[in-house]
């Protein structure tokens, strides 16, 4: 089975722990929604963006946390 994870990055791409300790998701939807409900206690805490893998295979990213860069 396959697990969905979140990298937590500042700006310039370096990872940072995140402010929520996020769980390891079994499906992409479950951590879309995690990071919904969390992302802006994630971006006070000192992440600037995400990156969402399945296992190891990056799925999508550089992802802003911050709503005034966020795309729609």
């Amino acid at each position: 089975m396959a697990a969905w994870t979140w990298r937590f990055e500042t700006a310039d791409g370096t990872e940072v722990q995140p402010a929520v300790e996020p769980e390891e998701f079994t499906t992409q939807g479950d951590a879309e929604s995690w990071i919904g409900e969390n992302w802006k206690a994630l971006a006070d805490g000192g992440a600037d963006q995400v990156r969402l893998f399945e296992d190891t295979a990056e799925i999508y990213g550089p992802m802003s946390l911050h709503a005034d860069q966020a795309q729609a």
